[in-house]
């Protein structure tokens, strides 16, 4: 079949990981539209090729050449598209960098996503990770989102029960896994806003700037400054965040392990189960600020994965294989890593 889609071939994937590892795509199309997609998936030859659906880069770990199809959705557009007694709604096209979206719904005055400032990627990766940070996950603020499936070739609407959203968890790190790519997402935005400042950084954070009622702008401005404090910029130092999810445990298991390590972080979830601060177990192991070749742990936050200039996504993987054992040995808790490894 003929198309006039703006194919690549053997491109590099370099600038578009946030690690910036080598690695090669055997074909590459920026998606601007539905359109692309849907081209796509008429074309016998592409449609049979294995499929990689790319946003910011942010939430990818590269150990091998992709030989298939990697689709950049690099579609713009936000707009608000209703209210009601509740929430204001806006919807936001998968392409457009999250963190610019947040800015852009303060500078609209609408709060709710503030704590969620500076989380590195894309709108249309959001969803799929189901980011979080400081109290708030992407599932408090989601009203919906537009996907195109290839298994049908259609578009078709997700509510949040249909997204099946856990931490750091959805229905496309499982079902719907490189079978759709997410094209716009809907947040729901509070009208009867409050401030989410449990976590002792933004509440501290914001102590010191000596403010006692903060604004969503000023609790993302508190946020801003503790994420460029405690992470690398990836476009100095190739990383991709928090490496490493939070591991939860059962309440025995943490008490148990109070007693061997008073010191121990831990976070008491609604189910009773209790949430243990990885970057903790990694830093009691030693690794923080530890190299393992051009692979690292970051000084300034054990949680944080690195690549120090020229190492391979094989290099990260095996540093963080490492860190892994070590934690198991010694606290008898396996640390999950939030990337996806490809």
């Amino acid at each position: 079949m003929t198309h006039s889609l703006p194919l690549q071939y053997d491109v590099s994937l370099r600038n578009h990981n946030t690690f910036g590892v080598e690695a090669r795509a055997h074909a590459y199309l920026p998606v601007t539209s539905a359109g692309a997609l849907e081209t796509v998936q008429r074309d016998a030859g592409l449609a049979a090729l294995p499929r990689l659906i790319l946003g910011g880069g942010s939430n990818i770990l590269l150990t091998r050449d992709f030989p298939g199809l990697v689709l950049h959705m690099e579609n713009r557009g936000i707009e608000i598209v209703g209210e009601d007694e509740d929430a204001t709604y806006v919807r936001a096209a998968a392409g457009e960098n999250w963190h610019q979206f947040v800015l852009w719904t303060l500078a609209h005055g609408l709060g709710g996503l503030e704590n969620l400032s500076l989380i590195p990627g894309s709108v249309g990766a959001a969803p799929i990770q189901n980011i979080g940070a400081y109290g708030i996950e992407l599932k408090d603020r989601f009203h919906a989102l537009t996907l195109f499936d290839f298994a049908t070739g259609e578009r078709t609407t997700l509510n949040k029960a249909e997204c099946m959203f856990g931490y750091r968890d959805s229905v496309f790190k499982h079902r719907l896994r490189d079978r759709a790519a997410v094209l716009d997402v809907t947040f729901a935005l509070p009208k009867k806003w409050q401030a989410a400042i449990r976590y002792a950084d933004v509440s501290n954070e914001l102590a010191a700037r000596k403010i006692v009622e903060p604004t969503a702008g000023q609790i993302s401005d508190a946020v801003i400054a503790i994420r460029t404090r405690k992470l690398p910029d990836p476009a100095v130092i190739g990383n991709a965040g928090s490496f490493f999810k939070n591991p939860l445990v059962t309440a025995k298991q943490r008490d148990a392990l109070l007693t061997k390590y008073p010191q121990l972080v831990s976070y008491a979830q609604p189910d009773g189960s209790v949430k243990l601060a990885a970057g903790w177990l990694i830093d009691q192991c030693g690794w923080k600020g530890r190299t393992a070749g051009a692979a690292g742990v970051y000084e300034n936050q054990a949680l944080v994965l690195v690549n120090r200039g020229g190492a391979s996504g094989a290099d990260i993987a095996q540093l963080a294989n490492a860190i892994q054992e070590d934690v198991a040995q010694r606290f008898d808790v396996m640390l999950e890593p939030e990337p996806i490894f490809l």
